[in-house]
């Protein structure tokens, strides 16, 4: 790879907590410059997290081109990639996208258009959430003030699964209780419900085994335990694409929502990632308009540039 012409800055986010090393880390590079595929993936690499993510300022002669949009906002071009691929859409690499771009003073407006490979996302900076559970108990670390991000993403709806692979995905987790399996329509990702919350937190994922299931990743989901303060809870593992297990997953939560929305008639919702690291959600499912509004802190753990 030959010298770049401009260090490339990042910054290290932990999204999805307000505790530092907690919550689900993603590296957010600001590109300056165009940067072929290769680069961003072997930069991915590099860091060796769930998810690395790119951004790049939308200049104002193209947005004038996109003036249709009727906003002001400022946008930016946004990709993802795992240490092994690039993916349609990561929750919590844009929630830190937005964190970074909110807290550094790159952008002066409470709303931030991304244009990515899954469409337009946006990202609102917003007070806090009155009704939010506290994690207090589940997240220990040096608590952060901050402000929440709100997202919204498209609904992954789900589509029927063939039961006879049951006992194969059970083996995968270790022989757990299974109550329901189905097949998101984005991403192809199995969405496996257990039989409760403290089911999804003790599982003891068999990756090899996981790697043989159909589908791209494994989301597995169970009612919360009663006074937990919160809804359900869930886990994403996905060891086909370098991530053997996700701390916290934004998008698998495009599926969660609408399925526990049916399930438990309601539309709010507070949500526990039960990974190592853990992660808390506030969940809204909009389902006249097939959207779902991600909100969630993060908190800014370290900055640097990628010198190559």
């Amino acid at each position: 790879m030959s010298m770049a012409k401009k260090p490339v800055k990042y910054s290290l986010v932990d999204a999805f907590t307000e505790s530092v090393f907690k919550g689900n880390p993603a590296a957010v590079c600001f590109l300056e410059e165009e940067r072929d595929k290769k680069w961003l993936q072997g930069v991915a690499a590099e860091f060796n997290i769930s998810v690395t993510c790119y951004l790049t300022r939308i200049t104002e002669s193209h947005h004038n081109l996109n003036s249709f949009h009727g906003t002001s906002n400022p946008r930016f071009h946004l990709r993802w990639f795992t240490p092994v691929a690039e993916i349609n859409l990561c929750g919590h690499a844009t929630l830190a996208a937005a964190h970074t771009l909110f807290s550094s003073g790159l952008v002066d407006t409470d709303v931030i258009e991304f244009v990515t490979l899954s469409g337009e996302l946006t990202a609102k900076k917003i007070p806090a959430i009155s009704n939010c559970a506290s994690a207090s108990n589940l997240q220990k670390g040096e608590a952060q003030d901050g402000f929440y991000i709100e997202l919204n993403f498209p609904v992954n709806p789900v589509t029927e699964f063939n039961f006879d692979e049951t006992s194969q995905i059970s083996g995968a987790l270790n022989g757990a209780s299974i109550i329901d399996i189905k097949r998101t329509q984005n991403g192809d990702d199995l969405f496996v419900v257990v039989t409760s919350g403290r089911v999804v937190e003790e599982l003891k994922p068999q990756l090899d085994a996981i790697v043989k299931c159909p589908g791209r990743g494994l989301i597995v989901s169970g009612i919360a335990t009663p006074g937990s303060g919160f809804d359900f809870y869930s886990r994403f593992f996905c060891p086909k694409l370098g991530v053997n297990e996700d701390p916290v997953c934004g998008g698998a939560h495009c599926t969660l929502a609408p399925y526990w929305s049916k399930k438990l008639g309601k539309c709010d919702f507070n949500a526990y990632q039960a990974s190592a690291r853990g992660g808390v959600l506030n969940v809204h499912h909009d389902e006249q308009n097939q959207r779902v509004l991600l909100r969630g802190k993060a908190v800014t753990v370290m900055e640097g540039c990628v010198l190559v």
